[in-house]
């Protein structure tokens, strides 16, 4: 399921544009009104997902770095492994790896991820995040959704 590489590409490149865009447009905690309950919002999150171990003292750089490598090469190897029926799973994989190659780029050139999309309500606030954080949590519903079923094909019951 090589073929599903082009998404991931895509995806990484739709990630790395934005957040090159949001650099050179944006001030660091600059916030642009978008729509309610959503703006554009300019943050370095040097830890995992919601700023998980974000001031943990620089390790986590190379930590998370290490683990997204790894994850990348593993789901690789997956997907160039799957049938050709698995598709929902290929489109999954696909996305996680964009997203886990997006964030990897950040990591090692910045030391920290781009973060740039803010969802509210009030004074509450989502942790901000970007487009390969959505690719991958958009490929993780795709696996689930997948597990339970979804995109198998219907099979006869043998009798």
């Amino acid at each position: 399921m090589v073929k599903w590489l082009w998404l991931s590409l895509l995806t990484l490149i739709l990630d790395q544009g934005s957040k090159l865009a949001v650099d050179k447009s944006m001030q660091l905690y600059q916030s642009i009104p978008v729509i309610p309950y959503f703006n554009l919002t300019y943050v370095h999150n040097t830890g995992a997902a919601f700023s998980f171990l974000s001031e943990a003292g620089g390790w986590q750089r190379w930590f998370f770095a290490g683990l997204a490598l790894v994850i990348s090469v593993v789901i690789t190897i997956w997907l160039v492994r799957l049938k050709s029926h698995e598709t929902l799973l290929a489109v999954a994989l696909a996305l996680v790896l964009g997203g886990a190659a997006g964030n990897l780029i950040d990591r090692l050139a910045y030391g920290y991820v781009i973060d740039f999309l803010d969802v509210y309500y009030q004074d509450w606030h989502w942790p901000a995040f970007n487009i390969a954080d959505s690719a991958i949590t958009l490929g993780v519903i795709l696996m689930l959704a997948e597990s339970f079923g979804l995109g198998h094909a219907k099979q006869a019951d043998a009798l």
